[in-house]
């Protein structure tokens, strides 16, 4: 083989190399990504989304870091609470990156420095809690966590967006009292709920009692009211007939009066015809009549009277 030949291969060979490397140099940056390069041991620039180009044995890719929001469960953390009884509580973070070169270089491992952090805030709150206020008071523990984790990660280019308590187990005997107490509150409740349930019941029965005998003694009264009313009319009717008859009565004494005056009898003789009438009625009904003194002055009126009726006839 000649020497052209030789140079010609290498020299492809050279090219093919220079074409693989430069291939190898090209980067493709994605829309939620960061690459931090680094020139030469030190950092040089972060690449946003685009197509990049590395200085082939100069520049390097030292890290791609995710811009997008990422979720950390953290596993159960033993606390002790400020009634010094010891529970596991496991929280889970969210959180982003907002600086991809302090999140490179701030700290090393920083999903682990958050964990520790995590833990060391979180038996904080709780020592200052006691165990009712533990288990009642997530939504106080999720803030002041989210609150400190936040204010610490600013340095490492990390923003901590919510924190949540995901489980707090209190011991195995806790628990055992806790569902005790639980179940004895609800009986408790129950119980509450019947005698109330039971008083309302005697109140709208009692109610219904007092409604009744207010209608019953209003009924009697209006009985009493119509019989009264009823009474009254009959007497007033009987009044009336009486009133009547009286007037009737006196009619016809009048027109008798007048008939006698036609006649020639005067009073005289409807005095004597009325003594006469009142003998007759008490004649064996009663014990005593009473009679008037002048007895021969009628015995003189009754001639009269005679004589006066003898002559009308003739």
């Amino acid at each position: 083989m000649e020497a052209w030949q030789i140079l010609l291969i290498v020299f492809g060979v050279l090219i093919f190399v220079l074409l693989i490397v430069f291939i190898c140099s090209i980067r493709i940056v994605r829309q939620t990504e960061k690459y931090i390069i680094e020139r030469l041991g030190g950092y040089y620039k972060t690449w946003g989304v685009g197509i990049h180009m590395l200085i082939p044995f100069f520049d390097k890719v030292a890290q791609k870091i995710s811009m997008k929001e990422q979720v950390k469960d953290f596993d159960p953390q033993p606390v002790i609470t400020k009634d010094n009884v010891t529970m596991q509580i496991d929280t889970i973070v969210f959180y982003q990156v907002t600086d991809p070169k302090l999140y490179a270089y701030g700290v090393d491992d920083p999903i682990g420095a958050i964990e520790d952090l995590s833990s060391t805030t979180l038996r904080n709150i709780i020592g200052e809690l006691d165990l009712d206020e533990t288990l009642t008071s997530r939504d106080i523990i999720n803030t002041k966590m989210r609150s400190i984790l936040d204010d610490a990660t600013d340095a490492w280019g990390i923003r901590v967006n919510r924190v949540e308590v995901k489980n707090i187990l209190p011991p195995k005997d806790i628990r055992e009292a806790m569902e005790r107490q639980m179940r004895a509150e609800r009986e408790k409740r129950e119980k509450i709920l019947l005698a109330e349930g039971e008083k309302q019941s005697a109140i709208l029965i009692a109610e219904g009692n007092k409604e009744s005998a207010i209608l019953n003694a209003e009924a009697e009264k209006q009985k009493r009211i119509k019989e009264a009313e009823g009474e009254a009319e009959s007497i007033m009717k009987v009044k009336e007939a009486e009133s009547k008859g009286i007037v009737m009565i006196r009619e016809a004494e009048a027109k008798g009066l007048e008939l006698l005056k036609q006649v020639g009898v005067d009073n005289k003789v409807l005095t004597l015809k009325s003594y006469e009438a009142l003998a007759k009625v008490a004649d064996g009904k009663a014990t005593k009549l009473i009679v008037p003194s002048d007895v021969q002055n009628i015995a003189s009126l009754a001639n009269i009277v005679k004589e006066a009726v003898t002559d009308k006839k003739d």
